[in-house]
């Protein structure tokens, strides 16, 4: 009789244990493993957005050496900087269309302002010269390449999240396990990314 309990016992477990090795290999863990690696992926986003964020004032103290009479193209800088750093991010920014299409505007605004105070440096021939300047534009080209890596990064992170929970299996495990869990929001391509100028002879 206890052997028979035993044994009872015993099956039991074992079918347990092979049930959720069966679960686990059918993908059930895929859904919350890709929201993760997308959500890190995000975190690194936000990093190097900070980082040029953090840069700007001495690149523009500096140029406000040399150029002080550029001050409409200086101020739109500092402006761009200061909606794109006062935004509160909210914490669904990630499956919140609005918020997130803001979010991209407003680093878009900055970084399309810093890309016509570099070309107003182009006349600054002193100012392209300074230690200090070329050392401030070598870190902004840097970290610019580095948002470039975080967002590709980003976008994939997404990409196979959002496959996950649109294909099969994980469209079960989604309507079953994580109904919450939201599609993930994606970057989009800049309108003058989207408008390549005509080029006429």
């Amino acid at each position: 009789m206890r052997l028979e309990l035993a044994k009872t016992k015993f099956l039991k477990i074992f079918a347990i244990l092979a049930a959720l090795t069966l679960l686990t290999g059918c993908g059930i863990n895929n859904i919350p493993t890709l929201e993760e690696e997308a959500k890190a992926q995000w975190g690194q986003v936000l990093n190097q957005y900070q980082r040029r964020a953090d840069l700007i004032p001495n690149l523009v103290a500096t140029v406000k050496g040399y150029a002080e009479h550029e001050q409409e193209t200086l101020t739109q800088v500092i402006e761009a900087r200061a909606k794109a750093t006062q935004m509160t991010i909210p914490k669904d920014i990630l499956s919140n269309p609005a918020a997130f299409s803001q979010f991209q505007a407003n680093q878009g605004s900055l970084g399309a302002a810093l890309g016509k105070l570099m070309v107003v440096v182009e006349r600054y021939p002193d100012l392209k010269a300074d230690t200090n300047f070329l050392t401030l534009q070598a870190q902004l080209e840097g970290t610019e390449n580095r948002i470039s890596v975080a967002r590709r990064d980003y976008i994939i992170a997404v990409k196979n999240f959002n496959t996950e929970i649109k294909t099969f299996p994980g469209r079960i495990w989604h309507s079953f396990m994580y109904s919450d869990t939201e599609y993930m929001q994606q970057f989009e391509v800049a309108k003058a990314v989207e408008n390549v100028p005509k080029v006429t002879f």
